[in-house]
């Protein structure tokens, strides 16, 4: 495995927001799908935060893992705090907001996709092997905040070649986290296990603060039994790969 190797699944995972963007126009009008399509997809990351970010022999390694843990969420809270506060609230919302900043969105957009890239470049470094699991958890879960980050920028009066622009952007930025997460995996403590639980716990928030509340407020009931599929399928990749 090499460096480019980081980056091409880096840029890989996250160009799914291009899927998104080009599918954002024809379901517009449906919000229950795409809330639906976001319950899969925090049902697969959850997966992939329990299977190869979090995983038992990790946990075992003490309370440094809680500690790192704690901290991604706090990191990440916070810093999507002041994204809100600078006008990217809405930058996943299925609905169409009239106010807000495409910068905000497009800078809150990136910090939900930091942690993931980072992390995948390590996981990759230090096991030798691409997570399947872990990539088409990143991969599938873009598709819907490809989607709701288009509408949304659309409706605060972006314009669709610069929405091309930011996703496009932030496609390359997760390709370059990736790689440097794959130089820095020999310079991170404890086998990158500390790297892996911080960027756990940022994911983890992300998904219950934004990813989920949207999904089961446009998509259903049916929303539950998705989140659970994707959990499943994205545990059957890790168990057959392993």
């Amino acid at each position: 495995m090499s460096i480019w190797t980081a980056l091409f699944w880096g840029v890989f995972s996250s160009g799914s927001l291009l899927i998104g963007q080009a599918l954002a126009p024809r379901l517009a009008g449906n919000s229950r799908l795409i809330g639906q399509i976001m319950g899969f997809g925090a049902g697969a990351m959850i997966s992939a935060i329990a299977y190869d970010l979090i995983p038992t022999s990790i946990v075992e390694q003490g309370v440094e893992i809680a500690i790192a843990f704690l901290a991604g969420a706090l990191v990440y809270f916070f810093a999507d705090r002041w994204a809100d506060s600078k006008g990217g609230a809405d930058r996943q919302s299925i609905g169409t907001p009239k106010e807000g900043s495409g910068a905000a969105m497009f800078i809150g957009a990136l910090l939900d996709g930091i942690p993931e890239s980072f992390v995948l470049g390590i996981s990759l470094s230090l096991g030798g092997e691409i997570s399947l699991a872990f990539v088409a958890a990143i991969f599938v879960s873009n598709i819907p905040q490809g989607i709701a980050g288009t509408l949304s920028l659309e409706a605060v009066g972006t314009r669709s070649r610069d929405v091309l622009k930011m996703w496009l952007a932030l496609t390359a930025a997760s390709g370059v986290v990736a790689a440097s997460g794959y130089l820095l995996a020999d310079r991170v403590p404890d086998q990158g296990f500390m790297s892996e639980a911080f960027a756990a716990g940022a994911v983890l928030t992300m998904l219950a603060n934004s990813m989920m509340p949207e999904a089961f407020k446009h998509g259903g009931k049916t929303v539950g039994l998705l989140t659970v599929f994707g959990f499943l399928v994205a545990a059957i990749l890790t168990v057959q790969q392993g």
